[in-house]
């Protein structure tokens, strides 16, 4: 066990006082995405049995579901400090999901295409919501100079996590049923919260915020009412940088969604079947994520900066477009689904997220939730409706690739933009 410590401490440049608490991070991590993860197949395959047809307006629900939970958030965040406001959100969707749990087991058969609409919504509210407020609270704990350093160990954690929760729905969908996995997710999120008090008394007492030398925030926020997660954003080129990088992820995103949903629709698997697909991509996907993390993420923030970590990811998104439409099929769409997908996890999600080191906590809890939920389903949204216009046009999902490709020459432009911005706040040079 010393010669682990010992050489995840060389790995990861951890420092004296550093080991507990990015393990105690990296487990609070790790309990959020099991609980997510478990539950994320099921979303999925409740979608395709509502029909690929309807997914456009499941998405535009999520947005409307988004737009009305965010002046609740913005409320919580300005009466009660972090360690308080933080469990009381995660135990609402857990309360949540035994609420789901029960109706599935009680509602007629008829009833069940309704659920599923609800459910998917739901999840994808909640998972925007739950991994944007866990950054904010790393970023806010850790400063910009050990996020750099500590953000690829903690997302290990969370992609070990996510590899728990693939791994119990690809075993136990078909012995347990639904139902039980929605129990077991929401006793995951009750574990996770029990952490957080303790997380928050330590980032505390070890004042890191407090020992970075002296920088420059980029944005300031003034705090005033529910809504000012949205005057802050629109009002900062650098803010809406980010909220452009975040936009134009989750559109292709969408496009990659809808291309998935209709190559697995057409596969001759039971609804079971797909879900247990679902849960394998899951799992390839966060298998490659968490050796990523641990031979490249910390490396190639250190060496190549945020800025052109964060245009990986819409570069490996070009190519892939381009590979998917020259030979579309269900091998292409998973190996370009597992590897893009991989690509944000491990690189592009740390490297996004230490863009909010550098900014006061009103930025950090409101604005930055704004763009992590609004931003992001307004994205989908978009999306969505593009696939739906195709599909009344007779165009199908070809010209799909023909969009997502230039869309990710604006993409990169903005991560290196992003990166630059940072740069020059902090003083620092290529």
């Amino acid at each position: 066990m010393e010669r682990l410590r010992r050489h995840l401490q060389r790995i990861f440049d951890l420092r004296p006082g550093e080991p507990v608490l990015a393990f105690e991070s990296a487990s609070l991590f790790y309990l959020l995405l099991s609980a997510y993860y478990v539950l994320r197949p099921l979303r999925e395959e409740m979608g395709l049995a509502g029909g690929v047809e309807n997914l456009p307006r499941m998405y535009l629900g999520t947005l409307a579901g988004t737009i009305i939970i965010a002046p609740c958030f913005g409320w919580l965040v300005r009466r009660y400090r972090r360690e308080k406001f933080l469990p009381l959100v995660y135990r609402f969707f857990a309360v949540n999901l035994l609420g789901f749990q029960l109706a599935l087991r009680l509602c007629d058969p008829d009833q069940m295409i309704f659920l599923g609409r609800m459910f998917y919504i739901w999840l994808s509210v909640f998972n925007m919501l739950a991994v944007s407020l866990f950054w904010s609270f790393m970023a806010d704990g850790f400063g910009y100079h050990r996020s750099r350093r500590l953000f690829g160990l903690i997302a290990i954690g969370g992609t070990a996590g996510a590899i728990l929760g693939s791994t119990l729905t690809t075993l136990l969908i078909e012995r347990i049923g639904r139902a039980w996995l929605m129990v077991i997710s929401a006793v995951l999120l009750e574990l996770g919260v029990r952490l957080i008090g303790r997380l928050a008394r330590r980032f505390d007492a070890a004042g890191y915020r407090a020992q970075e030398p002296p920088a420059p925030t980029v944005v300031r926020g003034d705090g005033s009412g529910v809504l000012a997660g949205i005057t802050l954003t629109f009002r900062s080129p650098y803010l809406m940088a980010v909220a452009g990088y975040l936009f134009l992820y989750s559109l292709t995103s969408t496009f990659l969604y809808f291309e998935q949903a209709h190559i697995v629709a057409a596969q001759d698997l039971t609804r079971e079947g797909k879900a247990a697909l679902f849960a394998q991509i899951d799992l390839w996907t966060n298998v490659l994520t968490i050796v990523c993390e641990i031979l490249l993420t910390g490396r190639l923030l250190k060496h190549l900066g945020t800025g052109r970590v964060l245009a990986l990811l819409p570069v490996g998104t070009a190519a892939g477009f381009a590979a998917l439409a020259a030979l579309p099929g269900l091998t292409v769409l998973v190996v370009f689904q597992v590897l893009r997908r991989a690509a944000n996890y491990a690189l592009a999600r740390p490297a996004r997220e230490t863009l909010f080191t550098t900014v006061d906590n009103d930025v950090r809890y409101k604005a930055k939730s704004f763009i992590d939920t609004f931003i992001y389903r307004g994205g989908d949204a978009l999306g969505a409706g593009t696939v739906e216009a195709l599909g009344v046009a007779g165009l199908g999902l070809g010209p799909l690739a023909a969009i997502a490709v230039p869309t990710a020459g604006v993409w990169t432009w903005l991560g290196l933009y992003l990166g630059r911005r940072q740069r020059k706040s902090l003083g620092e040079t290529d």
